[in-house]
Order: structure tokens, then sequence, then C-alpha cells
């Protein structure tokens, strides 16, 4: 079993993810977070928007709708061109998208992105590239799919009107440059921030949480004035890359991939690439897209989107500057960064998840030594609980306790002992060294605060 299979196994038998609609044999390629999972992404959501909205200057939150008008995705481009190029196995009758077919049999000696779906035809059909469900190499012509899940709505069947899931958040930041930039009587340059879910009824290679059909995205927009537009893409290229590895990431993990085929409205593009256990696989995206998207939001809603400059009366459509990371993406890379199998002395073996205890589900496991110690264990419980995500065990030795919040990466382990009866001391226990030190438990909410700042 390699560490991918591992990890997965570990997130249903520790409460992290959990398989869709489970006790119904599931939904392909759903997953719910468990009690401890949700605790992780809030915690790497909180941190993301620390970074790029907290400590940002003249940045800004939103949370748009996930329902829009449908003209925002003609306006867009998305109902016109959002589409996979998808071919059935004539044998089996499964559908699969040509440019993985392509990738996973070429192992990075083509890029399926720079081939017209004819070019991608001639490939699968000299390569008798199989099927990864039955093996044979029977395929339909190429035949592109909308991404976009659509639903009605109306009162009766004669009224009803098309409309779409978003397939991504980006369109409620720039339907919205507008309303924050006169609310907020923000000045050009000046960001738009947004997480939230986004969904796209494409075929997904069944990676976990790594590709799904719902899924959650972490965004912020920077809008500038075009002749500062380079240098703040080179700036968010390095903050993204920050970001990482503020959390723990190895450096050697990382990469920066720029794009071999841009978008027709694009100056330049980008992808931060992580070493997952399944390869290298992006995991945000650096975009400039110039003034492509206010400008096409201008021309289809009738509504000016030039700023005017107070400094110089100037008046311009700004250029964006995306920086996008799906936060489910995000999630499974901070999963699989903290991973390890550790052999101790005596032979003994432990997993530990060594998140940044910034991010750690619970910050603290209160442990009583034993069971009629449960009372004092329960009032220190109380005390942090009222700073910190905290949890309780009181089943089993103080070493199998251990183990287990060894593998949900919880940083401190506090042991609540007799001793602790006489002179109100806790032993705390590092989930890292596992050095253990004793503290009075009037000092533990400092000691603790000053461990899991970000």
């Amino acid at each position: 079993m390699n560490n991918f299979d591992k990890i997965v196994n570990l997130c249903k038998n520790r409460g992290f993810v959990f398989p869709g609609s489970d006790i119904y044999d599931g939904l392909a390629n759903t997953w719910d977070y468990g009690p401890v999972g949700v605790e992780l992404k809030n915690n790497i959501k909180r941190a993301w928007w620390k970074k790029f909205v907290q400590e940002s200057h003249n940045s800004f939150g939103v949370d748009a709708d996930i329902f829009m008008n449908s003209r925002v995705w003609d306006a867009s481009g998305h109902t016109a061109s959002f589409s996979d190029p998808k071919m059935d196995c004539k044998s089996c009758k499964t559908r699969h998208r040509a440019d993985n077919l392509i990738e996973a049999h070429a192992k990075g000696k083509v890029n399926p992105d720079l081939m017209s779906n004819e070019e991608m035809e001639k490939y699968i059909a000299e390569h008798k590239v199989a099927c990864p469900k039955c093996g044979k190499s029977e395929w339909t012509n190429i035949r592109n799919f909308n991404l976009m899940f659509s639903t009605s709505r109306g009162v009766t069947d004669d009224s009803q009107n098309l409309i779409y899931l978003r397939p991504e958040t980006a369109q409620g930041e720039f339907v919205n440059f507008l309303n924050v930039q006169r609310s907020m009587r923000a000045k050009v340059p000046f960001g738009i921030a947004q997480i939230g879910k986004a969904f796209r009824n494409e075929v997904t290679p069944g990676n976990f949480i790594f590709r799904t059909i719902e899924f959650e995205q972490m965004e912020h927009q920077w809008f500038c004035k075009a002749d500062t537009s380079m240098d703040f893409y080179e700036e968010y290229k390095k903050r993204a890359m920050d970001f990482l590895l503020d959390l723990g990431f190895n450096h050697e993990h990382l990469r920066y991939h720029d794009h071999d085929k841009l978008a027709h409205y694009a100056k330049a593009a980008c992808d931060i690439q992580y070493q997952y256990p399944i390869g290298w696989e992006e995991l945000n995206g650096i975009h400039h897209r110039g003034d492509w998207d206010l400008s096409r939001h201008q021309e289809y809603s009738g509504k000016s989107m030039f700023y005017l400059d107070p400094y110089t009366n100037e008046k311009y459509v700004p250029n964006v500057i995306e920086y996008s990371i799906g936060c489910d993406r995000l999630t499974l890379a901070v999963l699989c960064e903290a991973y390890e199998e550790q052999t101790l002395e005596g032979g003994d073996t432990r997993v530990v998840m060594h998140f940044h205890p910034a991010v750690a589900p619970y910050k603290v496991a209160i442990l009583p030594l034993q069971k009629n110690l449960s009372d004092k264990a329960n009032e220190v419980y109380t005390k942090l609980a009222k700073h910190f995500m905290v949890t309780y065990d009181e089943a089993g030795s103080i070493g199998k306790r251990y183990r287990r919040q060894d593998e949900i990466g919880t940083p401190m382990c506090v042991t609540i002992d007799f001793d602790t009866l006489e002179n109100n001391t806790v032993t705390v226990r590092d989930r890292d060294t596992m050095e253990q030190i004793r503290l009075p438990i009037e000092e533990l909410v400092d000691y603790v605060s000053k461990k899991v700042v970000f």
C-alpha cells in the first residue's frame, strides 16, 4: 500500500474525510468532511484569509451568491466555450477526457494542451491508447461537453428560466467591482477576495479530493493599472509561494510551471505545482487577465467599468491579476505533506501528521491519566475550550491516546495526573519531539497561544 492509499484510509478512519452518501454506497467523486477534517479545512481557509485579506492593505472580502444572472456566463465566455474534450469507450461505454488519456499514456512526453481535437484523436488512434476501465482501444470521436451544471428557476413549467451553478467564484468578484470600489471608497490598486463553492460537471480521475464535481475555491483578484500589472503579477507569484512555505511545505515539493498555452486574453499565467503521491499536479494558479473580464462585463451589462483616478483624472478599465487556489486541493496537499511514519527507539512505530499548529484540527488534547481524574480534566478542558479547539480522550492507555492524537496532528497533549490535584500543574507533550514539560494550569492559555499563531 502506497502513502496515498494510507492517507485516504487514515482520513476515513480518523474523521477527516468520508465518501459522500456513504450508507448508500456513495456518489462518485463526492466527499464529506468529518469532524476532524472540517476543522482542518476551516483553519486552512482562516490562514489564507488572514494573509490575503486581513494582512493585505486595500483588500476586501465578498461572498457572492452561487446562482448568477445567466448573462454573467455569456460575458465570461462559459456558455460558449467552457467544455471538456470527451470520448466514449465503445466497449464498456465509459466516458473519459481525451487530454487525460494522453497525459496518462505519454507520461509527460507530449502536452495535450497544445493539441487540437483532431490531433488528440490521431494520437490516441496511432498509439492505441487503452481505456482505463476495460483495456480496449475502441473510441468514439471527441465531443465537447459543457462543464456547467444547469437548472431552472420559476414557479411554473412555462415560466422557468435556465440558470447555472457557478463553475468558478471569480465572476462574483468581477461583477462586484463597482459595488466594492464605491462602498469602500477603494482606490486602484485594490483587491477583492472570496472563498466559496463551485461546481463542474466533469469526468474526474478519482484521485480522492484532488478533483471533484463540487469544490471550494479561494480567490483574490487584484485590480491595477496596466503599466504596473506585470510587477503585481510577479509579486503575487511570490506571495502565493510564500503562503505555502509559511504553512510548512518543503520548497523541494513545490515548483512554478508557466503555461505553455495562454488563453486569448491572458498576458501571463503560471501554476504552482505540488509533488503529490500521484505526481506533480497544479495546486494554484496566478493569471494576468488584462482588462478582459471587466471589459466583457461592461459590454454585456451596459455598465461602465472605467475607473477615474482621483490624482491624475485618467480614466481606464483596470487590469486584473488573479490568484486562485482550490481549498480541497490544498487540504489534500497539507495532508500529504504532513504525513509521516516513524520508527521509534525500541522498534515501536507511529504515524504522525505534522500540521502547522495554526491549521491543526485540535490545538490541545486533554488526557486524564486515570478516569477518576476526569473532574479536574474537564475543568481544564472547559478553560482551554474558550480559546481553542480542544479534544478530550480518557479511553485506553496513555500511550495509545498519544498515538491517536499524533494521527490527527494535535500539536500538544495535556495530561492530568495526581500531581495536578496537589499543585495545579500538568504535563504538556509536544507532538513532533515527544518531549514533555511541566506547566501551571494558569499558564496554559498563553503557552498554547504562542505555539499556534500563524
